[in-house]
């Protein structure tokens, strides 16, 4: 593999540019996505970085059900993203339609128009999870394939209350150690 190949490569491991696409959602998802990229989640540690532009993404995040006046845009999004692309699938509804599946104009989740890479469900999908599902994508690439030949589904209920019980757990203990040091200088300053 030539060196210019090996660092394309790098690159959209390290470094992959999101672009946040609203299929028809009722917004929880859409708040949901903007909260992981708020300095209380951070997602760019990671190297993601949202863009405006499907030219320079390589990841489209879409979230609510596709209805029929958006699969010709969210089409046309797709189709203009370079390859490699991935597609994530945010919240039930981006999943398998939700409980507007059975309405009259929509025809599903986001598989009904464009090939998913992860699934993400919740209704609205926390922030840990759509974190855990780029990770566990960017992972897959780290794995040296390009695409996942299978989708990659993320946290079933009882993982995501796993998840955010080692988060609270890692956060009292950093209160906890940030406690005893502060009583340790006042002992010190007070002696």
């Amino acid at each position: 593999m030539n060196p210019l190949k090996k660092l394309i490569k790098w690159a959209q491991r390290k470094s992959p540019w999101i672009i946040h696409f609203n299929a028809g959602a009722c917004n929880g998802c859409d708040i949901e996505v903007v909260d992981a990229l708020t300095p209380r989640f951070d997602l760019e540690r990671f190297g993601v970085l949202q863009k405006g532009s499907p030219r320079h993404a390589d990841v489209l995040v879409c979230t609510g059900a596709v209805t029929m006046q958006t699969a010709d845009r969210l089409k046309n999004i797709y189709d203009q993203m370079a390859e490699p692309k991935f597609v994530v699938a945010v919240g039930t509804c981006a999943c398998s339609g939700g409980v507007f599946g059975d309405c009259y104009c929509v025809k599903g989740g986001i598989d009904a128009v464009i090939p998913v890479s992860a699934y993400i469900p919740g209704c609205a999908a926390r922030p840990e999870a759509i974190i855990d599902g780029v990770v566990k994508l960017l992972s897959t690439l780290e794995d040296k394939k390009l695409q996942p030949k299978n989708p990659i589904v993320i946290n079933s209920e009882k993982e995501l209350a796993d998840m955010l019980d080692e988060a609270e757990a890692a956060e009292e203990n950093t209160e906890t150690e940030n406690f005893e040091e502060n009583k340790a200088k006042e002992d010190n300053e007070n002696a």
